[in-house]
């Protein structure tokens, strides 16, 4: 069983910025594929970015030149940096690990970006 426990959300200004973590239990994290997911009130929930175990990296076409994942093995955690803050980001970000079909997900976090 994996834990995932997300921080770093919080309420920002269009073109802000603000920086999630998501920490990771167990001694497996450098093999998961990480990921960033999102979900706005009505809507499904999306993928943003991933990591794989490797640091190839993956984004959304929304976020493409704003949004940063990178990876920390040493410490268990995912980030996403994300610049340029739109209201359309506005929405619960969950942290994701997978590794083969198995899957986790973290509590979420949420992201309110509006003046």
């Amino acid at each position: 069983q994996v834990q995932l426990v997300e921080s770093g959300g919080g309420l920002v200004q269009p073109g802000g910025s603000l920086r999630l973590s998501c920490a990771a239990s167990g001694s497996m994290f450098r093999l998961f594929v990480m990921g960033w997911y999102r979900q706005a009130p009505g809507k499904q929930r999306d993928l943003v970015a991933t990591i794989t175990s490797g640091s190839s990296t993956n984004y959304a076409d929304s976020v493409k030149g704003r949004f940063t994942i990178s990876r920390d093995n040493a410490k268990n955690t995912v980030y996403l940096q994300m610049n340029s803050l739109k209201p359309e980001d506005t929405a619960v970000y969950y942290c994701n690990a997978r590794l083969g079909s198995g899957g986790y997900w973290g509590q979420g976090t949420q992201v309110t970006v509006s003046s």
